[in-house]
């Protein structure tokens, strides 16, 4: 009770007037509810969550970023979109969501407290781009462009520095990697269990492959036969890779070795509740998933969700 009270209260500094108080989770609504009401025509796609119980989703529609209490399940408008996609989120410590902004071609940083925007980087010019995906290392961040084969790189200085427009690093994609006109291709990042290396899906071919950070060579990673088609954000935890396939409704779990180079598949989570998931992040034993419906027409109108489910144990 009293870890439940301090994270209540933990919640209440951190939101304001942005985050339902403590007591409106008892009276309206379970706490930690499996099921989140997102606004209608949201078109959720990214989704990122830090050491507290607050999740961030981003709009594929206009760009904007939605908070959530995820003790009580209530939120609302963080930052009002640009225009642009909102995809691939990311929230580092000291506060800052990076934000994949897919057809724009551009990456914003946006101030998960206030939701100013802190940043923008033009990456690449539309519309032979889709900036996707979003991982840190201790050097900066890391982006995927689903069209284009190269990587982008925001260098970030220990001291939490953004660099300038000119110190972004282009990385072009070589090796095993190759591109497939007209189709979405490198799509969700992860580090490998080492650290070293970097792990890209690609959607259209359902392949993992390891990426080399300082030449971009790519190496398909052996994972005994299995593919991923439809695959999407990528979790790790550990050893452990978690990749959503979005239009399969399913999340594969991967053992994967320290180097990246190898994987095993253990399972796939299977939940009625899916409905195209996109990403996925994880918080107190279990993993948040937003239901991007891309096989669902959008309108102003359709109802979108994110859904909890156990991690397995």
């Amino acid at each position: 009770m009293k870890r439940a009270l301090g994270t209540a209260a933990a919640l209440v500094c951190l939101g304001g007037t942005v985050l339902a108080p403590a007591h409106r989770a008892v009276a309206d609504s379970p706490v930690f509810p499996a099921t989140i009401a997102l606004p209608a025509g949201f078109r959720p796609e990214g989704i990122a969550i830090g050491a507290l119980p607050v999740a961030y989703f981003g709009s594929m529609a206009d760009g904007s970023i939605y908070r959530v209490d995820l003790v009580t399940g209530h939120g609302d408008l963080l930052s009002r979109g640009p225009g642009t996609q909102a995809l691939g989120l990311r929230l580092d410590h000291r506060g800052r969501l990076f934000v994949a902004g897919g057809t724009g071609g551009d990456v914003r940083i946006v101030d998960a407290w206030t939701g100013a925007v802190l940043a923008n980087y033009q990456l690449a010019t539309p519309p032979d781009t889709f900036v996707n995906d979003v991982v840190f290392t201790p050097s900066g961040a890391w982006f995927t462009d689903s069209r284009a084969p190269v990587l982008y790189h925001l260098p970030i200085g220990p001291d939490g520095k953004l660099p300038a427009p000119e110190e972004v690093v282009r990385l072009p994609l070589t090796g095993d990697l190759t591109y497939v006109p007209n189709a979405f291709n490198a799509n969700g990042i992860a580090r490998t269990p080492d650290g070293a290396g970097l792990i890209v899906v690609q959607s259209v071919t359902g392949r993992l492959f390891r990426v080399d950070p300082a030449t971009g060579e790519a190496r398909h990673v052996d994972l005994g036969g299995e593919e991923l088609p439809d695959g999407d954000g990528l979790l790790l935890d550990g050893s452990t890779l978690y990749v959503v396939q979005n239009r399969r409704n399913a999340i594969a779990v991967i053992a994967l070795d320290p180097e990246g180079t190898k994987g095993t598949l253990v399972r796939r989570i299977i939940d009625p509740r899916f409905d195209v998931p996109a990403t996925v992040a994880a918080f107190a034993g279990r993993l948040y998933l937003p239901n991007a419906r891309f096989d669902t027409p959008p309108e102003p109108t359709t109802p979108y969700t994110a859904v909890a489910a156990e991690l397995p144990r």
